[in-house]
């Protein structure tokens, strides 16, 4: 049964298939953005998405936006181009400065959606070696990066940001390299856009997502290979 759910003290949550189709997906209001509610979200396929006059809002949107994880990866001319790029690319090096490129207006948009408190509460994921970026690099300029969480062989996308061309696709591009050669098994996208449709998203039913966020979550990876590094891209 649709219906919308709100939330105390408990971290739990409802099912995510209660969620209402109007607005699509949202399941709950209320809570706390604590490393341990985040987490236990994340596991059970809901995430976080509200403006910073709102109360905190939970989402679990059908259908949902994922990539099943493939390098190399990109079109034709976005592999030519970073082929001739002199551009360097990290992980784990700057997560604070990759989340505040990433809540930065939009040129379309008077704000954002990722406030200090959202800042502050993915940055604390992220000490814990739950949260991880990706930054994209000219010299010493920090032109594009992306965050978010990995759950077992899942990795969960928040968002991503370029301040040259093609430098969040870059991003991009370096994420599925890295998750590949690590044997994650799926990168989930949240809600689909235009955006996300030109870099070859998939809409999957949320029952379908569900079933593979169920099969991969526990997968046992390492957390070293999201120790700061500098990585090359390969072709």
């Amino acid at each position: 049964m649709n219906s919308l759910s709100y939330l105390n003290q408990s971290i739990g949550f409802p099912p995510p298939e209660h969620a209402l189709s109007d607005p699509n997906g949202l399941l709950a209001i209320g809570g706390d953005l604590q490393p341990q509610r985040l987490l236990k979200a994340y596991y059970e396929g809901i995430f976080p998405w509200f403006n910073s006059s709102d109360p905190i809002l939970w989402w679990s949107p059908d259908p949902r936006a994922v990539f099943i994880p493939t390098y190399p990866f990109g079109s034709k001319s976005l592999l030519k181009f970073l082929k001739k790029s002199t551009w360097r690319y990290t992980i784990n090096h700057a997560f604070l400065d990759v989340v505040a490129g990433c809540a930065a207006p939009r040129s379309a948009q008077d704000g954002t959606w990722i406030s200090a408190e959202i800042q502050m509460a993915y940055y604390e994921l992220h000490l814990q070696g739950k949260a991880h970026s990706i930054e994209v690099w000219d010299g010493e300029q920090l032109v594009g990066g992306l965050y978010g969480i990995a759950v077992g062989g899942v990795f969960c996308g928040e968002s991503m940001f370029h301040r040259q061309t093609n430098a969040s696709k870059a991003a991009f591009a370096i994420l599925n390299q890295h998750v590949v050669q690590h044997g994650f098994k799926l990168i989930d996208a949240q809600v689909m856009n235009p955006h996300l449709v030109s870099l070859g998203a998939t809409a999957l039913p949320r029952h379908d997502f569900l079933a593979l966020l169920h099969r991969y979550r526990d997968q046992s990876i390492s957390p070293s290979i999201w120790n700061k590094q500098e990585v090359l891209i390969e072709f």
